[in-house]
């Protein structure tokens, strides 16, 4: 993993410190932290082999799973290893290299995830509202180029960022009260003037989340707007289940990363450790989670990996 080119003559590097006021409860905070991680790997990993292997589920829905698994194993992966090495062997530094890196891939990460929700909330319009019509407007083909924008969109957005911050010159206290480098966590430790930086990273929040979340309601607007149409209630039920497990994720996506994004800017009087704590909770809990609800509510999907589980 290449870092970002910075001066020769580094000086010493930033400390992360874990989760603020708990650090002698590192031990055993590791141990949720290491089993989510493995859950979530294995999870992923077996969504993938089973989508990879079986020719019935090369289909588009199951193709925008892969990019979710996909983004759910970067995302945790960007975070988890050096968490652990702070929980384990209180391997605390990093250098300003690895700090600006660790913060590109954890947000590029996180803005492609956004895209494939979005992305995912369209698949569910087309197939409730424009079903005779699904298998041509939207093919597999079409959602790999949905797929390339989305990363393309993230990398052009983020790259910025942590170009921004390696210009500025850092104070002597490097002490970062955090278990990952997250932008403002970074911004702050600056001897030099943030603002363009804050500014940036508060428009590209605004303008990623924002319209990725004016995209998903539109969807679902339109969405229920169909299903009131339809005169029996069972219909209503069954069409808006086949949309519960999309909701699910992505409500355990937005809803801790916006309360982490925002008690980091104007949550002054919010206890460290409660920020740390929920600013993990999102990139640990749904890379868990998201596997086990696509394969209870998804049959097919479902089907298909206890065929290889349940293998004697």
């Amino acid at each position: 993993m290449a870092a970002f080119n910075l001066t020769p003559s580094e000086p010493s590097p930033f400390i992360l410190m874990g989760i603020p006021g708990l650090d002698a409860a590192h031990i055993w905070i590791s141990i949720p932290f290491s089993t989510f991680y493995i859950i979530g790997l294995f999870g992923n990993f077996m969504l993938l082999f089973v989508i990879g292997k079986e020719q019935t589920l090369h289909k588009q829905m199951h193709l925008l799973l892969c990019m979710l698994a996909l983004t759910d194993i970067g995302m945790s992966t960007s975070v988890v290893p050096k968490a652990l090495c702070i929980f384990w062997f209180n391997m605390k530094g990093i250098t300003l290299g690895g700090c600006l890196t660790q913060m590109f891939f954890i947000h590029t990460v996180s803005a492609m995830q956004s895209a494939v929700l979005v992305t995912m909330a369209f698949d569910r319009y087309v197939a409730i509202c424009n079903p005779l019509r699904y298998g041509t407007i939207l093919t597999n083909a079409r959602i790999a180029k949905l797929g390339l924008v989305g990363l393309t969109r993230a990398v052009l957005f983020i790259l910025p960022m942590p170009l921004l911050l390696s210009r500025l010159p850092f104070c002597a206290n490097r002490i970062i009260p955090h278990t990952y480098c997250e932008h403002m966590a970074v911004a702050k430790m600056s001897c030099g003037d943030i603002t363009v930086s804050r500014t940036y990273g508060l428009v590209i929040a605004i303008v990623v989340n924002g319209s990725d979340l004016t995209l998903i309601a539109l969807s679902y607007g339109l969405i229920i707007r169909a299903v009131l149409r339809i005169a029996s209630k069972e219909a209503h039920l069954k069409t808006l289940n086949t949309c519960t497990a999309h909701i699910c994720v992505m409500l355990m996506f937005y809803t801790p990363s916006l309360f982490s994004y925002l008690t980091h800017r104007f949550g002054q009087g919010i206890a460290s450790h409660v920020h740390v704590t929920f600013a993990n909770f999102y990139l640990l809990v749904p890379p868990m989670l998201n596997p086990i609800i696509y394969g209870a509510k998804t049959k097919e999907l479902r089907d298909k990996v206890g065929k290889y589980t349940c293998r004697r």
